[in-house]
């Protein structure tokens, strides 16, 4: 069953198009990577899903409901949550207030849901009295993760989770988009390490210059000799 289904999106900013036609879906609970080269669309892509950016053609839907040109709150209330690459916590906050301020649009529930992110990344019930801009790298990433699981959204899209971000680091977060996937939510995911990407996705597209270049499994990138040495640098 397709979760999220986009066919023949153009957009872009201003009066310039960045995205000719893409396309891509994913099924429920399903891992997918986007890669491609800088420049292609991808975190495009990804606003246009989310409602940043109006599609100027094509449809989105999610859970056959089109989404196309909703406001970001209301894609959020049907289940899909978006965490970006900058300013995706408010450094002035606590870790707790930032919490909180992720489960906005919960009306009851709101600690018990809180408790339920501690137990995911517990360093952040160590650092919830903190204020967000002295966290490290990767505990603001973990921050920004878990302010989107609050509201636990069906699908989580993430864009460049692991971007400056030393080596233990990337593996700590990419184990933890892996226990998230693991419990039920979908992932859709930019991200510049590729290579490390497809080793934990399901599937993946790649988009080249606004346009799909390619679509299929991430074993069949992984395995394919012309797309580890154009686009993974093995």
């Amino acid at each position: 069953m397709k979760s999220l289904e986009v066919e023949g999106v153009v957009s872009g900013y201003g009066e310039g198009d960045i995205l000719h036609g893409v396309s891509l879906w994913m099924g429920k609970e399903e891992m997918v990577s986007i890669i491609g080269p800088n420049g292609a669309g991808k975190s495009t892509l990804l606003k246009t899903i989310v409602g940043l950016l109006r599609p100027r053609q094509g449809s989105i839907l999610f859970k056959g409901i089109t989404i196309s040109g909703r406001k970001p709150a209301e894609i959020s209330r049907l289940g899909i949550c978006y965490v970006p690459q900058e300013e995706n916590v408010f450094p002035t906050l606590t870790v707790v207030e930032n919490l909180e301020m992720g489960a906005y649009i919960i009306e009851d529930g709101i600690r018990e849901r809180v408790d339920q992110i501690y137990d995911i990344f517990p360093i952040l019930r160590e650092r919830r009295l903190v204020k967000a801009g002295t966290l490290s790298g990767g505990e603001r990433q973990m921050l920004a993760m878990g302010m989107a699981l609050t509201v636990s959204p069906e699908l989580l899209i993430l864009d460049e989770p692991s971007a400056g971000l030393g080596p233990n680091l990337v593996e700590e977060i990419f184990g933890k988009i892996q226990e998230i996937n693991k419990a039920g939510v979908g992932i859709l995911m930019v991200e510049q390490n590729a290579w490390k990407s497809l080793q934990i996705t399901h599937r993946a597209y790649i988009l080249v210059m606004g346009r799909n270049r390619m679509e299929g499994t991430a074993r069949e990138f992984l395995e394919n000799p012309e797309i580890r040495e154009s686009f993974l640098g093995k």
